[in-house]
């Protein structure tokens, strides 16, 4: 057998003791649930030392008789920076290091008619011998028992892990190496092992094996061949396939998908198929918990990136995360370039080695992942260490061969060890277009392949509320990047800086704790227009996007007016109409944008018998194939309207196997009359959440840019949750979720 229990509940302590390991009392703990912060943050201007202490959790269980005298092991997917996890006053393990699991076994420590206590004590220091402290780093790692924790029951041979390689992904009749690692408590003669190949439950393939099991660790290896009517894993089409195995009563089970990548000095290739990266980073960080988000919040953001961003790949800059997430990924095509945990710092021997761990544990982990197609195996933007990044290539290419590694760099000329030159390049991105010739960034006198890991972010950084002239060129910025780079075919393509807004240390940032380089904010809202560039950039047939770049008023430029005006669309033409009179017709800039799918439109005048004494409404209709698909109005004296709320999901789940608890985000805006957010509205705004759902964060604070998110967590119970704000001015429309 193999069962794996939700282990979630916890008792909680903001500091930790001596005696707490073998205290039984839990007097000055309180009920938590993880994913935990150990600390809720304000949004801005903190002390970022309020969260890097030492803390306690505990808890108390039993186990069901039904599982005696079978194998127990816990597993942490995540814990910020360190733990040590102690069972009945015995050390049983520790770890360090944020962003990846660990997993001990327990079996021979338990008291199988008595109750067991854990004991896990978490150190949220910035420790200077774990990855990625020691010196500076531009962004906060949080604290707790951030991501899921899991007890696992199996039977005398335990199955740790697959490995699952696609081979002759190209030709019609292709191949599956199934890799099985294991481990057994006894030595075991002839044992069969079993693996099927399903697609959406239905088996496609089974092979089985009998082979001679050591004591202790080892593997199997199981081939599939001559498997035909194969489906391609694509980002238009993300086929997934699942393999299980079963070993006596156990099963294991992981998904992946068959597909092949190449890197090449003329770009990247996937099935065959050149494909262009336009992409952003992404921080997993959350307003007020920092990492602590559950399952549903780390699928949204894979969806808000591939879908409301319209991008192809994502970086996880910097550090591996939540398997959620990249599961997401797998299913809607984001492709991923997953990076070790760093920035800049490389530590001492030490230091390097719990490294190297990290690499192993992050290939290890994901391997099976047909989104992630590099492997980061530098600490981002550090300076040359030969022995130690031969040492990161060499375990990511021992343990998976079918993915290139790559390195991301910001100064030229430095060590090439990868197989693809990784850039952070922040000339690119200029109206002049003066991104770096790939020979002077590498220091060769060949091509290589290449790609851009970061450009604009932190050279232009923009609020949501900044001024029209600010935020305009916060999306040309983008929009330049992506069209020079697209026109050169010896880059792969350009990942920019970055998704969303995230908290960082004093050093950084705008001095309030935030770096404001994300096209959204810390609550995955639109900055305009940065992130209607992004999204202009899909097919019109999945969604329209019309996004004039202008607050409509005469008087938010340094220079007055609205021209030149930018509009962000994937429309093939835009009539603009006031007075209702077509008054002009603008079509894509190609000749400025020559590389993007969907050229900006730049509108230098407009013939119009008005002037700013006599303003008035502004309308504008998108066109494709010579049908009106979008418009947008803009109302010439705009006030606020309504207090508007919309939630993510209409739907949740009290209790679920593998979750605590589950959560969505309830997005509040005020708009005028004309439906238009008020982009420099801060009016405080107060949530009202009632039934079985608790508000993440304030319940109290003030609108950014017009709007404001909140996310609500379910309690375990089912009912109604319902939702409303109001301000000085309005009372919102009252959002119902279901919790089932």
């Amino acid at each position: 057998m193999r069962k794996v229990l939700q282990f979630n509940d916890w008792l909680y302590r903001k500091n930790f003791t001596a005696e707490d390991v073998t205290d039984c009392s839990d007097r000055g703990f309180c009920p938590v649930t993880v994913p935990h912060a150990n600390q809720e943050i304000p949004l801005n201007y903190f002390d970022e030392k309020i969260y890097q202490f030492l803390s306690c959790y505990k808890k108390t269980f039993r186990v069901p008789t039904e599982y005696w005298g079978k194998r127990v092991f816990i597993e942490f997917e995540g814990v910020a920076n360190a733990a040590e996890v102690y069972l009945n006053g015995k050390l049983v393990g520790e770890h360090k290091g944020a962003y990846t699991p660990f997993k001990f076994e327990i079996t021979d420590d338990l008291v199988y008619s008595e109750e067991n206590r854990f004991v896990v004590k978490v150190d949220s220091t910035e420790r200077p011998d774990i990855p990625p402290f020691g010196y500076l780093i531009d962004y906060l790692c949080y604290g707790g028992i951030y991501r899921e924790v899991s007890l696992i029951i199996t039977d005398e041979i335990a199955i740790d892990r697959l490995q699952l390689k696609p081979m002759d992904v190209m030709k019609p009749m292709k191949k599956l190496s199934v890799t099985v690692f294991l481990n057994s408590r006894k030595e075991k003669s002839g044992i069969p092992v079993t693996a099927r190949l399903l697609k959406d439950g239905a088996a496609v393939r089974e092979e089985t094996v009998r082979p001679d099991l050591p004591a202790g660790g080892s593997k199997v290896e199981i081939l599939m061949e001559e498997l035909s009517g194969i489906a391609l894993w694509d980002p238009e089409d993300p086929q997934l396939y699942t393999v299980e195995v079963q070993i006596e009563d156990s099963v294991y089970r992981d998904r992946f998908g068959f597909r092949e990548i190449r890197f090449a000095v003329d770009g990247f290739y996937l099935n065959g198929k050149k494909m262009k990266f336009r992409g952003l980073d992404r921080h997993q960080s959350y307003p007020y918990i920092g990492y602590a988000m559950p399952k549903r919040a780390q699928r949204k953001d894979a969806d808000i990136l591939k879908e409301d961003l319209a991008v192809n790949i994502v970086r996880t800059s910097h550090y591996p995360q939540s398997r959620h997430f990249l599961n997401r990924c797998d299913e809607i095509g984001l492709l991923v370039f997953e990076e070790l945990p760093g920035w800049q710092h490389i530590g001492d021997e030490a230091w390097k080695e719990l490294s190297c761990r990290d690499v192993k544990d992050m290939v290890e982990r994901d391997y099976n992942h047909p989104s992630i197609v590099i492997w980061g195996v530098r600490i981002n933007e550090s300076q040359n260490d030969f022995e130690f990044y031969e040492r990161t290539n060499r375990i990511a290419h021992e343990i998976d061969s079918t993915r290139p590694t790559g390195g991301v760099k910001y100064v030229e000329g430095v060590d090439f060890q990868e197989d693809v030159y990784v850039m952070n390049d922040f000339q690119t991105g200029f109206e002049c277009r003066k991104h770096r010739d790939q020979n002077i960034s590498t220091g060769l006198k060949k091509d290589v392949p290449y790609m851009i890991s970061e450009f604009v972010g932190l050279f232009h950084p923009t609020k949501r509320f900044d001024t029209e002239q600010h935020r305009v060129e916060h999306a040309l910025r983008h929009a330049w990047g992506h069209d020079e780079i697209a026109l050169d075919d010896r880059i792969c393509g350009a990942i920019a800086w970055c998704a969303f807004d995230y908290n960082t240390h004093y050093q950084f940032g705008s001095g309030d704790r935030v770096c404001y380089h994300g096209v959204m904010d810390m609550f995955r809202l639109p900055k305009h227009w940065a992130a209607d560039f992004y999204a202009s950039q899909q097919d019109p047939e999945v969604r329209p996007i019309l996004a004039p770049a202008t607050m409509w008023t005469n008087g938010d430029r340094q220079n007055g007016g609205f021209l030149p005006l930018y509009i962000f669309t994937n429309c093939d033409k835009v009539e603009f109409r006031f007075r209702d009179t077509l008054a002009a017709t603008f079509y894509p800039s190609r000749h400025l944008f020559a590389g993007l799918k969907h050229a900006p439109i730049r509108v230098e005048k407009i013939k119009m018998d008005w002037d700013c004494w006599s303003w008035e409404d502004g309308e504008f209709i998108g066109y494709v194939n010579n049908a009106p698909v979008i418009e947008k109005h803009f109302a010439k004296d705009p006030y606020p309207a309504a207090l508007v709320a919309k939630s993510d999901d209409d739907e949740l789940t009290a209790q679920h196997p593998e979750e605590a608890y589950d959560t969505t985000r309830i997005v509040f805006e005020e708009v005028d009359q004309a439906g238009n957010s008020m982009d420099f509205l801060m009016e405080p705004i107060e949530f009202i959440v009632s039934g079985p759902g608790r508000l993440i964060g304030p319940d109290k604070t003030a609108m950014q840019g017009g709007c404001i998110a909140a996310w609500v967590k379910t309690t375990g119970e089912p009912g109604i949750i319902r939702v409303h704000a109001k301000t000085s001015r309005f009372v919102s429309n009252v959002v119902e979720i279901t919790v089932r």
